[in-house]
């Protein structure tokens, strides 16, 4: 099922020469085909934090139920898949964050496979791209403090942190980023 759009930012999607077969298309967390990466995504934060005394049944909460499906679908939000023959290996979605001027990125999610190929570089260009044509000029997002790669590529990409970066992570936890978007028209 997809309420989301469904034209994307031209270029957005476009896959590296050798992926031609990849596309980005407009989803729900409610769509079947989502369900493996938000399982992914739930397994890859029991490794990484399942050792912390609050994590259980905390990144269950986090990935199915603190934010109803809703959120991630038109008027304010979208959720994308990045499909390869079919199957999703790459995924993430934005709803409104605290203005009406400001998307949250979340569940951004690589399939453990399909790593170190820039998939989640492309998710998130798609992500932001969906986010200006809705009229949003800001970005938000959390990363967890066990989840340095996904920091590195916030930084990468020209995110910036929202935290001091010589503080001690474990405290601070969570690390947040913003990033302004590029102006454009919004569709009539």
């Amino acid at each position: 099922m997809s309420t989301a759009p469904a034209t994307l930012h031209a270029g957005a999607a476009a896959a590296p020469p050798g992926f031609e077969q990849d596309r980005i298309v407009p989803s729900s967390p409610r769509d079947p085909l989502a369900h493996p990466l938000l399982e992914g995504l739930l397994g890859e934060y029991d490794r990484r934090y399942g050792d912390l005394p609050d994590h259980a049944g905390a990144a269950e909460q986090e990935v199915y139920h603190r934010y109803p499906a809703e959120a991630f679908e038109p008027p304010h939000g979208a959720f994308l898949l990045l499909l390869r023959d079919g199957e999703p290996i790459a995924g993430g979605g934005f709803m409104r964050h605290a203005d009406p001027l400001t998307a949250e990125l979340k569940r951004i999610w690589t399939a453990d496979r399909h790593r170190r190929q820039g998939l989640a570089i492309r998710i998130v260009t798609a992500l932001e791209a969906e986010a200006a044509r809705l009229g949003y000029t800001r970005v938000f997002l959390t990363t967890g403090f066990r989840q340095p790669e996904a920091a590195a590529l916030y930084h990468r990409l020209g995110y910036t942190p929202l935290y001091d970066p010589q503080a001690d992570l474990a405290v601070l936890f969570k690390l947040p980023f913003e990033k302004a978007l590029a102006k454009t028209v919004r569709d009539a």
